[in-house]
């Protein structure tokens, strides 16, 4: 069932080795996996020094055990690049990582790919998931991983299918190895029960980490009916809440599923146990199990640990058909059952329950296939792995130390800071101006900028920056929007004033649009329960208006925030016609204004522009229009450079006339919102083109906020979090008002984003 085309070769070459992911006693399966492995190839192989390197999601750590050398923290970028030059100083032989999206920090998890690419030996990468559908974000991190590993291991056939198919992974670099299971005995369930308090009961048992997709709702709706025809029959459901579920919502899906029971009259029929077991207790409680039961929701699972430990301690399993239950009780090796299907969950159970010789035939043959899984075994065919990694290596050229010269290291990017970001900020939403570093109270507040300010958040959260004070700020900022929306009109309005007075019936085109952009990034990108749908609801009432506008602006708006809506909702015909309607058109605007002197939209530069191309560089991309995709980039390129001084720095188009065709352009105000757009397009650019042109365009606008500009003056102002107003004729103007403040926080946030990635400074460098 489980092959490998590994050959064995001698292992007194491998002298040290690190393993990398998770690790306990941080509760995560993934933690348990890089445990076991790390035991199993420490004592199987004890001449070899082994030593482990995890990843804390908290700042606080973990009271690791002594073999945790060194530790990486999971939003810190640069935590990985000192973890690679500790095992680069380490003189370490092999890295064994485990690779899972949600564990590691950055886009998609793309942080790993920093430590990767500084490192000297050879790594072996465990992928315990593989995706069939990725995003674009996730196929890139996938196959940079990939190819930064001499070799990778996956533990189903499924997952090196998508691997070879999918990702483009040479066969001859993919090994199949089975998840680890402990070796345990055969034994009759009946006499691990008694501890247990289910003595002379009929067993059925789910483990692991509970949270929503793990379906035990219809499990328990199956209790009932067998229940009926087995009287003494009893369901335990053992493992703590996910830490991460319970961060977020506390204990309320464990509440919920309590209450389901007591509802449903089989309180007495089913045991919770709360609580994290280690691995000697959890093998106790499979060996009192009858049945074993994987009532899982996700069909795209391609590894599960609790059904390799289940089925290899020789238990009859019923589960539903997710990839990895599939290919493993394929054949008759166990039952499988429809997704949340409760009467089909009670029939083929109680049919395993009424049936004992199959049972017992069933547990056997699953028992006996099991002897190819336990971790002995898996630590022989790993080691082989590393020794084939290691081979390998000895064919390439001898990588320095991650040692770099300044034209080869990227400037780093400023530390978080968002101090005037709470400073501008009261329990109505965010203040437009600020006279030098005080609120301005007189000025009240906007939807424009409280639409950014939402944004903003988003990303703050997508970077791990999303604590407490981001999760209370984003509220605001939402009720902000919610409180401007006319639900008559359907839609924004713009200006309120101290005293919480609406200034005007309806706000301006542009600040609906805005609002749609942040709204849409809510749906598309917040990972809070309660963000995407509210802001679902509301765009959906706000969209429709927007086919009434004329604003060229307010079209890339809004066409930004569909490209973020239909990322999660991709399959909304209402939102993917306006998508088409205002991607026709910019592009009908721009083919009856451009000339090939002034290739543009308007016969003006005026504000916020570079918005204008990177829409429909956006809607290009996503959405498959060669059109807009062509047009936007040209544009695109047209403006940077209008907007390069001859310096070569970034000089955006000032506010003081801006720029028409045929006359002398304004040089001053230079607005922040500016560098912000142009960071935004070039990025945008970059991710379309892979062209590593852009990266450097972006970094050049970014850099105007850090001094690199016509006054060679920074706009940051790194002891308040805040930014200047503008770049004046001879001057900064110091107000740090919100446009221009969270016309940097994004400009950060969207450079790190996609720093995070690495993939893109490689190539830029």
């Amino acid at each position: 069932m489980i092959r490998t085309g590994l050959t064995i070769m001698p292992d007194s070459k491998i002298r040290k080795i690190a393993f990398v992911g998770d690790y306990l006693p941080r509760k995560c399966g993934i933690a348990t996996f890089t445990h076991d492995m790390y035991a199993s190839v420490a004592g199987r192989f004890p001449d070899a020094e082994c030593f482990v390197v995890p990843v804390n999601d908290r700042p606080e750590g973990y009271d690791y055990p002594p073999e945790v050398r060194f530790e990486i923290e999971e939003q810190d970028l640069e935590s990985y690049r000192r973890a690679a030059d500790f095992l680069n100083f380490a003189n370490t032989d092999v890295v064994c990582l485990q690779h899972e999206y949600g564990i590691y920090g950055g886009v998609a998890g793309s942080h790993i790919l920093g430590l990767l690419r500084d490192l000297r030996m050879p790594v072996v990468t465990t992928f315990h998931t593989v995706l069939r559908e990725p995003d674009v974000d996730q196929r890139r991190v996938l196959k940079e991983l990939a190819a930064l590993s001499a070799r990778v291991v996956v533990m189903t056939e499924r997952a090196r299918t998508f691997l070879r198919g999918i990702y483009g992974v040479p066969e001859a670099k993919i090994d199949l190895i089975a998840h680890g299971i402990p070796d345990t005995p055969f034994v009759d369930p009946d006499l691990y029960k008694d501890q247990f308090g289910v003595g002379g009961r009929l067993v059925a048992l789910t483990f692991g980490l509970l949270s929503p997709n793990k379906g035990i709702e219809h499990m328990l709706r199956a209790v009932p009916e067998v229940h009926e025809s087995f009287p003494d029959f009893v369901y335990i459901v053992l493992g703590a809440t996910h830490p991460g579920l319970v961060r977020e919502q506390g204990e309320r899906y464990r509440l919920s599923l309590e209450r389901l029971a007591r509802d449903l009259g089989i309180s007495k029929q089913v045991i919770f146990y709360n609580r994290f077991v280690e691995l000697k207790e959890l093998t106790e409680f499979i060996r009192a199990a009858d049945v074993y039961v994987t009532p899982y929701l996700n069909p795209a699972q391609i590894t599960s640990g609790t059904l390799a430990y289940s089925f290899g301690c020789g238990k009859a399993i019923v589960s539903t058909p997710y990839w990895h239950a599939e290919e493993l009780l394929a054949d008759g090796r166990g039952v499988l059952v429809p997704f949340a299907d409760s009467g089909a969950l009670a029939r083929e159970i109680c049919g395993l329950l009424r049936d004992e010789p199959r049972r017992n035939a069933m547990c056997e043959q699953a028992y006996r296939l099991g002897r190819g899984m336990v971790w002995a075994h898996s630590a022989r065919l790993y080691m082989e792995s590393f020794q084939q990694a290691r081979l390998g290596r000895q064919d390439q050229p001898f990588k320095p130390l991650a040692v770099r010269t300044l034209a080869e290291q990227q400037a780093e990017l400023p530390d978080w800071r968002l101090d005037h970001l709470a400073r501008l900020t009261d329990a109505t939403g965010m203040f437009q101006h600020a006279t030098h570093t005080i609120p301005n109270f007189a000025e009240g507040y906007c939807t424009d900028d409280n639409a950014r300010a939402l944004l903003l958040t988003v990303l703050l959260e997508e970077l791990g920056q999303g604590g407490t004070q981001v999760h209370r700020l984003a509220t605001t900022y939402a009720a902000f929007l919610q409180a401007a929306f006319d639900r008559g009109r359907r839609r924004f309005r713009n200006f309120l004033d101290f005293d919480r007075r609406w200034l005007e019936e309806v706000g301006s085109e542009d600040c609906h649009g805005r609002a749609l952009w942040a709204l849409g990034t809510c749906v598309g990108r917040s990972r809070r329960p309660d963000l995407p749908s509210w802001a679902a609801s509301h765009f959906e009432l706000a969209l429709p208006a927007i086919q009434e506008t004329t604003s060229p602006r307010t079209w890339a708006f809004a066409l930004l925030g569909i490209r973020e809506y239909l990322r999660r909702l991709g399959g909304d015909r209402l939102s993917a016609q306006a998508r088409d309607t205002l991607t026709a058109r910019l592009i009908d605007l721009y083919e009856r204004t451009a000339t090939p002197d002034w290739p543009w939209f308007e016969e003006v530069l005026s504000y916020d522009v570079a918005r204008l191309p990177q829409a429909l560089i956006a809607t290009g991309r996503d959405g498959g229009n060669a059109r807009a995709l062509e047009v936007g980039l040209h544009a695109l390129g047209w403006l940077v450079t209008v907007q390069r001084a001859p310096q070569e720095h970034f000089r955006a188009i000032g506010c003081n006339g801006f720029y028409r065709k045929g006359h002398k352009r304004a040089r001053f105000d230079q607005q922040p919102i500016e560098a912000n757009a142009t960071v935004s397009a070039c990025l945008e650019a970059y991710r379309a083109t892979q062209d590593p042109a852009w990266m450097n365009e972006a970094r050049s606008a970014f850099e105007w906020f850090l001094g690199r500009n016509d006054l060679g003056q920074d706009l940051y102002d790194p002891g308040t979090g805040g930014c200047c107003d503008g770049l004046q004729e001879d001057r900064v103007n110091r107000n740090q008002g919100a446009e221009s403040t969270l016309a940097f926080l994004l400009s950060l946030a969207e450079m790190s984003l996609l720093e995070s990635s690495v993939a893109a400074f490689r190539q830029a460098r």
